[in-house]
């Protein structure tokens, strides 16, 4: 694989396993490159931190993603079914840190 592409997991609801190949040349979050893989991500705000339709519950490699802003932590505290492992997509750069990070798109439904 090439120097600047990581793999990450995405666990669909069926409990199948898809695996996404990410640039981490290009300045995308981890929401754009969902929505560009046809992935049921709203992103209703398009990426500011606004909506928490961006979701994603991390079951794998949370400890190598960034700390979260008090942005990110305030819109994840208005869902009533809020983890610890929550993060909002449109919030995470891909990064070489995060190879191998696995996770499921939050289904609000499911909580």
């Amino acid at each position: 694989m090439e120097d600047n592409m990581i793999q990450v997991y995405v666990e669909n609801h069926d409990g199948s396993v898809d695996t996404l190949e990410c640039p981490t040349d290009m300045g995308l979050s981890l929401m754009e490159m969902l929505k560009a893989s046809e992935y049921p991500v709203l992103a209703t705000c398009g990426g500011m931190a606004l909506c928490a339709t961006c979701c994603v519950e991390v079951s794998e490699g949370l400890d190598t993603l960034p700390e979260m802003s008090d942005d990110e932590y305030a819109m994840l505290d208005t869902l009533p079914d809020l983890e610890d492992n929550f993060r909002l997509a449109c919030q995470l750069r891909l990064s070489p840190d995060m190879q191998g990070l696995k996770f499921k798109i939050h289904d609000p439904q499911e909580g």
